[in-house]
C-alpha cells in the first residue's frame, strides 16, 4: 500500500488526470513510492519545487516489474531530439532507464517524431515539448527539473546563401538561449553540447601525417570566415560562447565534438552526414565531400552518455574513431559492396587529400570504446537500404 502520509497529501484515486500516459516531468528527488494494489501499478511521490518557494506534489506512473537501470529515477532532456544524433541519443538514455524530456520545433510532424514516439520506453518516460532556438526562454519548460542537458539541436549546412543568418545566430543565439534557461534552475547538474570536430582543426595549420589533433586545438574564426567555411564558424563561435557563459554563471559544461558521423540511422529524413552515403549508392561519378574523420553515430551518442554520467568528465573531447585517407576509404569500399559501383576519383582540395590523426585518449577515458569505421560503414548502408532510399 501507498504511505498513509502520502495518502493524507494526495489521494490518487481523486486525480484521474494523474494517471495518464503523460505524466508531469518530476523533480529528481524522489519523496515517496508504493505499490496500488488495485491496479498493480507502481506510484512514484515526487515533491517538486515551484515559484516562490512553494512545493507540490507529482505522482508519476511506472508499471510493476519495468526494470530501470543507470538512470532510474533521473530526468535529463535533449535539445533537437528529432536528429541524427540526436534521435540516438534519445533511444539510449532510454535504454538506460531515464525519463527523457526532448524538444523537437514541432511536436504535431510525424516525421520529426513518429520514430521517437516508438522507442522502448518512449511511452512511459518520454516527453515532446516544444522549442525555438531563437526564442529566449524556449526552453524554460524543458530544463525544469532535469540533471543533465544535452544541447544537439544546430543547423548543419556544408553551404549557404546567407551564414548569418542559416548558420551563425542559430548556433550561437541557439546555444546561448539553452545554457540561459540552465542557469535560471537549481537541477541541472552538467550540460553537454554536441560541438564539431569542425570548431577543432580549421586554424590554417598543415595536417600531416606527422600531426597528432587533439583537445588543445581550436578552429580561427578569422581562418574560417575568410576561407567561407560558414559551418565551421558557425560552431567555432558557438563553442566560444558557450565556454564563456559557462563560465561566468557557474555551469558545468562538457563539450563533445563528434567527425563525420555515420552509421544506422532512425529518422526517416536523410541527413547531411549521409547525403554523400545515398550518392555513392545511386551511382555518383565522383566521391562526395565527406570528412576522413570517421565516427559511429551510436559512440557519439554513447560517449555523451558517458560525459554526464562520469563525474570527471570535463572540458573536450574529441571523437573520432578514425581517419582514413582516400585510398584507404576506396579500397573498404570495395571490400565491403562490390554491388556498388564505387568511383575512384574526387575533386580538387578534397580533404581525403590529408592524412593526419586524432587523439582518442580523452575519449577512452571515459569509457567509450570506438565501433570500427568497417562495422560502421557496413551499417550505414544497410540501414540506407531497409529504409528504401535505395535499392541495390
Amino acid at each position: 500500500m501507498l504511505p498513509s502520509d502520502a495518502e493524507d497529501m494526495i489521494n490518487p484515486t481523486s486525480l484521474p488526470h494523474l494517471w495518464s500516459e503523460k505524466f508531469l516531468p518530476p523533480s529528481r528527488f524522489v519523496w515517496r513510492h508504493g505499490l496500488r494494489p488495485d491496479t498493480n501499478t507502481e506510484m512514484v511521490f515526487y515533491k517538486k519545487s515551484v515559484r516562490r518557494g512553494t512545493e507540490k506534489v507529482v505522482v508519476q506512473k511506472r508499471y510493476q516489474g519495468e526494470r530501470m537501470s543507470g538512470g532510474a529515477e533521473k530526468v535529463v532532456c535533449v535539445t533537437g531530439a528529432s536528429g541524427y544524433i540526436a534521435s540516438w541519443l534519445v533511444k539510449l538514455l532510454l535504454q538506460r532507464g531515464y525519463t527523457v524530456n526532448a524538444s523537437v520545433r514541432d511536436p504535431n510532424d510525424p516525421k520529426k517524431t513518429e520514430h521517437l514516439l516508438m522507442l522502448d520506453g518512449a511511452k512511459e518516460r518520454l516527453h515532446l515539448f516544444k522549442a525555438d532556438l531563437l526564442e529566449e526562454g524556449s526552453f524554460d519548460s524543458l530544463v525544469d527539473g532535469c540533471e543533465g542537458v544535452f544541447h544537439t539541436a544546430t543547423p548543419v549546412y556544408l553551404s549557404a546563401n546567407n551564414p548569418q543568418a542559416e548558420l551563425i545566430e542559430p548556433a550561437v543565439k541557439g546555444t546561448l538561449n539553452v545554457l540561459r534557461s540552465c542557469a535560471k534552475v537549481s537541477s541541472v547538474k552538467r550540460v553537454v553540447i554536441t560541438s564539431s570536430m569542425a570548431a577543432v582543426v580549421y586554424n590554417g595549420k598543415p595536417l600531416t601525417p606527422d600531426v597528432l589533433v587533439d583537445e588543445t586545438w581550436f578552429s580561427d574564426p578569422a581562418f574560417c570566415e575568410e576561407s567561407k567555411l560558414w559551418y565551421m564558424l558557425s560552431k567555432t563561435l558557438a563553442e566560444k560562447a558557450a565556454w564563456e557563459f559557462s563560465k561566468e554563471n557557474g555551469i558545468d559544461m562538457v563539450a563533445m565534438h563528434p567527425g563525420w558521423v555515420s552509421g544506422p540511422l532512425l529518422q526517416p529524413i536523410i541527413n547531411t552526414s549521409l547525403e554523400p552515403f545515398l550518392k555513392l549508392a545511386k551511382g555518383a561519378e565522383s566521391i562526395p565531400f565527406m570528412s576522413p574523420r570517421w565516427v559511429d553515430v551510436r559512440d557519439v551518442a554513447n560517449a555523451h552518455i558517458l560525459a554526464f554520467e562520469n563525474p570527471s568528465a570535463s572540458g573536450r573531447y574529441c571523437l573520432v574513431g578514425r581517419v582514413l585517407q582516400f585510398f584507404e576509404f576506396v579500397k573498404l569500399m570495395h571490400e565491403l559492396f562490390p554491388d556498388i559501383n564505387i568511383p575512384e576519383k574526387c575533386g580538387d582540395d578534397h580533404p581525403f587529400a590529408s592524412s593526419y590523426m586524432v587523439s582518442r585518449e580523452r575519449a577512452e577515458s571515459l569509457g567509450l570504446n570506438f565501433t570500427p569505421v568497417e562495422v560502421t560503414l557496413k551499417d550505414t548502408f544497410e540501414s540506407l537500404r531497409a529504409s528504401n532510399f535505395f535499392n541495390i
